[in-house]
């Protein structure tokens, strides 16, 4: 295939709400390019950017994907992202190596929560955004309120810049086209065609009066803020279509003006115009801001605690060719097949075939063969790769998503979005010794390909635990560990992290003593425990004065109230955010030893938690709750009997946003629970934000059923 420059490459990311229609809009731009004969489904999988077994099985996209259109001397990128509010980390990080963001909302719902979500990503990213109203095949579209309702909402939410360029051609008999309000042409295309419309100079007269009005508001606005524009604007009362089109392109690049266009994926109509918008109105990779990156330099001032110029962030790398060659890992694919594929954004310079390049995060080479760009998951070889292009490659040895990559001596560091923390953790079991063989190597895969992934064995249970976004995130990494691995496990319920603390000051001594045929066992110490703020940990403190302790026996003290506070009193939860102090004890000159005082700091730990008032501590999450504004009263009343606390409640259009803070054990099904109350229209996300005392009438039911720990008093 031909080899593009940075100026003639264009970066997307198509983000918007779950079943908007984003992975068949781009099956219709694909098939309008020609790049596929056929239009692909998602039903029958094959749709180019739906080909996970287990995408195709649900029905829903869940990790991003890349496909490509060559598009009139352009080469259009498309990131394909999840819609469903569990994996909108996914669509957070595809904005990192895009340029702009296709935003799909749905023509018969509207905006809708994750819609709202993508949006604000892009808008921290800085990333400019095209609205696409899809669906505008459907019978319904407009949601019962019309174009002009749907319009006044997207104003409402994200502001009047919110502009059509287009206006649909519509009547009681469905969608036939669209009116291009910057040259003023119809389009007409037919249902289930190739996606390439028939031009004529003819708008609908029902429609002329609206388009001209239309036309003039886009006008004035993308001359707004432009002295040179509004004096044009003023003086002939228009802008001429040359200069409107380049001042758009401006408008777009700097976030001033968000164009609203419309289609319809599945008829596959109004593709092409799509295409054209992307080609003319998108910005280049070589318009971008520079990538903000960290150099040597930076880090080694960073570690050191010191300060300087070189520490202050400033470093930047253009995206252009004539820079050091560099390209930063934003996704990983496991392939049956191909193995590992690494997915990379080129930063600067040209990437070719067979280059050998520095993994500055990791201090390895890697050998670039079989240099790529994706179709899905098919592999497209060429010969280089340009400044800001998207490319793959495969068998990297140790490479891995986040990893800088580039030619040694201008060493970089690129960093990706940061990830959130799991929401959720359930335990796995094994089904058979041989699937135990399999399981962590398959997990680690997965984990490549999914960073929110966390894999662990419980120290105090000694049970695998698995934590993901939520069940369906973790039902998914089930199935695929069967389908692809051939490891099978069982899913049990989740487990709440439970913590214990104290909330009173206590002192104790412990002493111990054991004689044997030879040299005995002697430790005696006397430690002081208080609580501190929730979340300060441990702290241990030594005020032995006088020698009562030698001063190598003190660390065993502390080595052995870590220890028993890791194991639990209550039940058998850690231990956490207290101070233990030892001040005092004894010794003996041949008796004691490391072991000695060691058992001498459990018996003393476990002593003082028993008047120190020791409790249980629960996680509360931090909850927020999207939902069409007649559900929020139901909701409201479900929370508070989940001993949530609503923070504050917002109204964003037809949506209610409820924030809330709600006991993790609360909200293990909550999903389920949503989806039932809301009739699948409510969406939630939670992150962990910090630990609570429990209840006493809950920790009651909690300690009768957990097995108080035994302290081993020998070892």
């Amino acid at each position: 295939m031909k080899t593009y420059q940075g100026s003639e490459i264009r970066n997307v990311a198509v983000v918007g709400h779950a079943h908007s229609g984003k992975t068949t809009l781009i099956a219709a731009l694909l098939h309008a390019a020609k790049m596929t004969p056929t239009q692909g489904r998602v039903q029958d999988g094959s749709a180019v950017t739906a080909y996970d077994e287990e995408e195709v099985a649900r029905g829903t996209t869940m990790q991003n994907a890349v496909a490509f259109a060559e598009w009139q001397g352009v080469k259009i990128n498309f990131v394909d992202t999840p819609g469903f509010h569990m994996f909108s980390h996914e669509a957070r990080a595809s904005l990192m190596p895009v340029e702009a963001a296709v935003v799909v909302v749905n023509a018969q719902n509207g905006v809708e929560a994750v819609t709202e979500r993508v949006w604000k990503f892009a808008e921290e990213a800085n990333v400019p955004r095209i609205v696409v109203v899809n669906q505008m095949d459907h019978p319904k579209a407009g949601g019962g309120g019309g174009l002009s309702a749907l319009i006044d909402d997207l104003h409402e939410r994200w502001g009047r810049n919110c502009v059509p360029v287009q206006l649909p051609i519509s009547d009681a008999e469905g969608f036939h086209g669209v009116v291009d309000l910057v040259t003023m042409e119809a389009f007409y295309y037919t249902p289930g065609g190739d996606g390439r419309g028939k031009i004529t100079g003819e708008i609908p007269a029902s429609l002329a009066p609206q388009a001209k009005a239309a036309h003039e508001a886009l006008v004035e606005l993308v001359a707004e803020g432009k002295d040179e524009l509004m004096e044009e604007f003023f003086a002939e009362g228009t802008i001429p279509e040359q200069h409107l089109i380049t001042a758009l392109h401006e408008a777009i690049r700097e976030d001033r003006i968000f164009p609203v266009l419309f289609s319809s994926g599945l008829a596959n109509m109004a593709a092409d115009h799509l295409l054209d918008f992307i080609k003319v109105y998108a910005p280049a990779p070589i318009e971008r801001a520079p990538f903000a990156v960290k150099t040597p330099a930076m880090q080694a001032v960073g570690s050191d605690g010191g300060d300087g110029a070189a520490g202050d962030g400033s470093a930047s790398r253009k995206v252009d060719d004539t820079e050091p060659t560099a390209l930063i890992v934003f996704k990983t694919m496991t392939d049956p097949f191909s193995g590992r594929i690494s997915f990379f954004k080129v930063v600067s310079g040209v990437v070719k075939n067979d280059a050998t390049l520095e993994n500055y995060s990791r201090r390895g080479q890697e050998r670039l063969s079989h240099l790529s760009v994706m179709q899905g998951r098919k592999a497209v070889e060429v010969p280089e790769l340009h400044a800001g292009d998207l490319g793959a490659v495969a068998k990297l040895r140790d490479t891995f998503t986040g990893d800088t990559l580039g030619q040694k001596g201008a060493d970089i560091q690129v960093e990706l979005t940061a990830m959130p923390e799991p929401a959720m953790t359930y335990a796995i079991e094994p089904k058979t010794r041989a699937d135990e063989d399999k399981l962590a190597p398959a997990i680690h895969k997965l984990m490549e390909e999914d960073l929110l992934i966390r894999f662990y064995r419980d120290p105090m249970t000694n049970e695998f635990l698995i934590a993901g976004a939520g069940q369906p995130h973790i039902e998914t990494i089930v199935s695929r560990l069967k389908k692809r691995y051939h490891a099978e496990v069982t899913l049990k319920a989740p487990k709440v992290p439970y913590r214990e603390t104290i909330r009173g000051r206590a002192e104790a001594q412990g002493r111990h003593k054991k004689q044997t045929g030879g040299h005995g066992q002697f430790g005696d110490c006397k430690i002081r425990m208080e609580p501190l703020p929730r979340g300060g940990g441990f702290e241990f403190a030594n005020e032995i004065f006088g020698g009562a302790i030698p001063r190598q026996f003190v660390p065993a003290v502390e080595k052995g109230i870590v220890e028993s506070a890791a194991r639990g009193y209550l039940a058998g939860y850690p231990v956490v955010d207290f101070k233990a102090t030892v001040y005092d004890g004894s010794y003996h000159d041949v008796d004691s030893n490391e072991m000695s005082f060691k058992m001498a700091g459990r018996l003393a730990f476990r002593k003082c938690m028993e008047s120190a008032k020791p409790c249980l501590l629960e996680p509360i999450m931090k909850v927020e709750i999207e939902a069409p504004d007649e559900f929020a009263g139901t909701l409201m009343g479900d929370l508070n009997g989940r001993r949530g606390r609503v923070q504050g409640m917002e109204s964003k259009g037809r949506t209610t946003v409820i924030n809330a803070e709600v006991p993790m054990a609360e909200m293990l099904t909550y999903g389920t629970l949503l989806t039932s109350m809301t009739q699948g229209k409510g969406s939630y996300r939670m992150e962990m934000n910090h630990y609570d005392i429990v209840p006493q009438a809950v920790a009651e039911k909690i300690l009768a059923n957990a097995k108080r720990p035994v302290e081993e008093e020998e070892e």
